[in-house]
C-alpha cells in the first residue's frame, strides 16, 4: 500500500480418474474442516436479505496442520493432475493451496513451470467434487505454454532470472530482473521488470513493495497480548502465531529492537511516546488476525498458523506504510514530525491483507489486477475496523481517516464515492487499467460499499454517505458480512494473478452461488452491483 491482461476460464473433461484420486486424497485430508463455526449476523446498520451469512466452513476452513498435509498430498499427485488437464509434457504443477468448502468442493491452486522455468501468469485453480468429478478450472491464461527454445538469444545481468512470461498474447522466454532502491517518499522499492529474452523488448514491470494494556494513539486504551521475559515484558503475541512488534529506531533495514517494557503498561496515547506506535501496530495486527480467524476461518495471513511481524518508527518523517513479501512483514512510518505514526486499525489490516492476497490469488500489482489487489486491502481493512468495534475508531467506509495524511482531517479514500479524493475512479471504463493501482481500486471499493450498504444517502456510525450508480439504478445492500464473505471466497478460490474487473465479476458471482445458491438474492445483488459500477 502506498498510502498516498484478461483472465480466462476453461473447462477440462468432466471426469478423470487422476483428478478423482487427487480430489479424494484432498477431501480425506480436509474432511474435518466442515464443522466450522457460524459467522455472526450483520450489524443493524447494514441491510441484508433473508438468508443468514454463510458459515466459516462454506468459505473453506483449513486449520494450518490439515492445510499443510493437503498441499503435500496435492503435490504428490501433481503430475497426474497435469496429465488430466492435458498440459504439455514439459509442464509441471506446483501446489500452493488446497481448500475444501462446506459443499464438499475441493479447490486446488497451482503454479506452473515449463522445462523447469517458472511460468509467470500460468497459475490455475481446479475445482472438483469430493468424489473427484472435475467441475471447472480457472486459469490465468488459456494460452498453450510452449516456446521454441529455452536458450536465450540475449544475455542478461548475473542477477536476472530466466522465466516464461505468459501475461501477453502468447508465452515467451524472458528475463526477470529486480531493481532495488527507494521511492520518492522514502518507501523501499523492488521493481520487477520482464524482458523478452529474444528481442530485448520490455514486456511488463511492477513494484513488489505493496504500500499499506496499551494506550494507543488511535484506538484508546486497548488490551494487548504480550509475553513475560526475564527483563519484563515484550510485544510478542503467543496467542496469534507469535506476532512480534519491533522498533526500527528511524532506521530503514533489519528488524530493529523488539519492543519491551518493565510493567506491561505500554505507551501514553501520544506520538511523543515511542511505545504508542508499537501499541497501535500490535493491536491492529491482533484484530486482523482475529478477523481472519473468526470471520473467514483463516489461520493467519498465509493460512499456516504463522504470524508476520510489525516494524514501527521507519525512517525520518516517513508518511507511509507498506507490506513486503520478502520479509513477510508490515512497516510503518511516523508521519510528519515523527508524531503521527501510520498505524490505525484499517491501515494495519490493509497491509496484512496484501500478504493474504499474495498467499491466495497473488493478483499482479499492475493494471486492473493491481487495482483489485489494492481494493482487497481496503475492503478487508474496512471490514476489520468494523469487526474491532472500537469506540475510539468506529467502523466506517473511509480509508485512513485517523492518520490525517492530507493534513486537513480528510481520509485517504472514500468507498462510497471514490472520486472524492480527486483521483480515484467511481466506475469502470476502458482506460481504468492505465491509472495508478491506488486509484483504479476505486471501482472495486465502490462495488463493495454498494453491495454491503446499497445506494443513496445514509448515516452509519455517525458518518454520512451518498453513493450513486453509473446507470441510475437503486441498490439495496446485503450487509457487510455477506459482502466480505463473497469477496474473500472469490479471492481465495476463483481469482488468479491476471484477474481483471470482468474476471472479478465472474469470480464473485461464482462465490455468491457457492455461498447462497444459484437463485439467491445475494447473487442477484452481486450482478446488479457490478452493473451499477459499469462492469458488464
Amino acid at each position: 500500500m502506498n498510502l498516498h491482461t484478461t483472465p480466462h476460464n476453461s473447462r477440462a473433461p468432466r471426469t478423470t480418474r487422476r483428478l478423482a484420486a487427487l480430489a479424494a486424497v484432498a477431501a480425506m485430508v480436509v474432511a474435518g474442516v466442515q464443522a466450522g463455526s457460524a459467522v455472526a449476523t450483520p450489524d443493524d446498520d447494514a441491510r441484508s436479505t433473508a438468508a443468514k451469512p454463510a458459515t466459516a466452513a462454506a468459505l473453506g476452513v483449513n486449520p494450518s496442520a490439515q492445510r499443510a498435509t493437503a498441499i503435500k498430498s496435492a503435490q504428490a499427485d501433481a503430475s497426474s493432475a497435469a496429465k488430466a488437464l492435458k498440459l504439455g509434457g514439459q509442464e509441471k504443477l506446483i501446489a500452493r493451496d488446497v481448500i475444501k468448502d462446506a459443499r464438499g468442493t475441493v479447490h486446488t491452486r497451482y503454479e506452473r513451470t515449463y522445462d523447469g522455468l517458472p511460468v509467470l501468469g500460468g497459475d490455475l485453480v481446479t475445482h472438483t467434487t469430493a468424489s473427484g468429478k472435475l467441475k471447472s478450472v480457472d486459469k490465468a491464461t488459456d494460452a498453450k505454454i510452449a516456446v521454441a527454445s529455452t536458450t536465450p538469444k540475449l544475455k542478461a545481468a548475473a542477477s536476472a532470472r530466466k522465466v516464461i512470461y505468459a501475461g501477453g498474447e502468447s508465452p515467451v522466454l524472458a528475463w526477470e530482473t529486480v531493481k532495488k532502491g527507494v521511492q520518492k517518499d522514502g518507501t523501499p522499492s523492488r521493481v520487477h521488470t520482464i524482458t523478452d529474452a529474444t528481442t530485448g523488448k520490455k514486456l511488463h514491470s511492477y513494484e513488489a513493495i505493496e504500500t499499506g494494556t496499551g494506550n494507543s494513539q488511535y484506538s484508546g486504551e486497548v488490551e494487548l497480548t504480550t509475553t513475560k521475559s526475564d527483563a519484563g515484558f515484550e510485544l510478542t503475541d503467543g496467542e496469534r502465531g507469535g506476532h512480534k512488534t519491533y522498533d526500527l529506531n528511524q532506521g530503514s533495514s533489519g528488524t530493529g529492537d523488539l519492543v519491551t517494557d518493565d510493567d506491561d503498561t505500554w505507551g501514553d496515547g501520544t506520538g511523543g511516546d515511542r511505545q504508542t506506535a508499537a501499541v497501535d501496530a500490535h493491536y491492529g495486527a491482533a484484530k486482523t488476525w482475529d478477523f481472519y480467524k473468526t470471520a473467514l476461518g483463516r489461520d493467519g495471513i498465509a493460512g499456516d498458523g504463522k504470524a508476520a511481524y510489525s516494524r514501527v518508527h521507519y525512517g525520518e518523517n516517513y508518511v507511509n506504510a507498506f507490506w513486503d513479501d520478502s520479509c513477510f512483514c508490515m512497516t510503518y512510518g511516523d508521519g510528519e514530525g515523527n508524531k503521527a505514526a501510520l498505524t490505525s486499525i484499517d491501515v494495519a489490516a490493509h497491509e496484512m491483507t496484501h500478504g493474504l492476497t499474495s498467499a491466495t490469488a497473488n493478483l499482479d500489482y499492475a493494471g486492473e489486477s493491481g487495482g483489485l489487489n489494492e481494493a482487497t486491502s481496503d475492503i478487508l481493512g474496512a471490514s476489520v475496523e468494523f469487526f474491532a468495534d472500537n469506540a475510539s475508531d468506529a467502523g466506517d467506509y473511509l480509508i485512513g481517516e485517523k492518520i490525517d495524511i492530507n493534513g486537513d482531517g480528510t481520509p485517504l479514500r472514500y468507498m462510497d464515492k471514490p472520486s472524492k479524493d480527486g483521483n480515484s475512479a467511481d466506475f469502470w471504463d476502458e482506460n481504468l487499467g492505465n491509472l495508478d493501482v491506488h486509484y483504479s481500486s476505486g471501482v472495486a471499493n465502490h462495488f463493495f460499499y454498494l453491495l454491503a450498504e446499497g445506494s443513496g444517502k445514509k448515516t452509519i456510525n455517525g458518518v454520512e454517505y451518498d453513493s450513486a450508480t453509473s446507470d441510475g439504478s437503486t441498490l439495496t445492500g446485503i450487509g457487510r458480512e455477506k459482502a466480505y464473505q463473497i469477496w474473500y471466497k472469490a479471492l481465495s478460490v476463483y481469482m488468479t494473478s491476471t484477474t481483471d474487473y470482468a474476471g472479478a465479476r465472474v469470480a464473485t458471482e461464482k462465490a455468491a452461488t457457492d455461498l447462497f445458491g444459484a437463485d439467491s438474492e445475494e447473487l442477484k445483488a452481486v450482478s446488479a452491483t457490478w452493473t451499477g459500477v459499469n462492469v458488464k
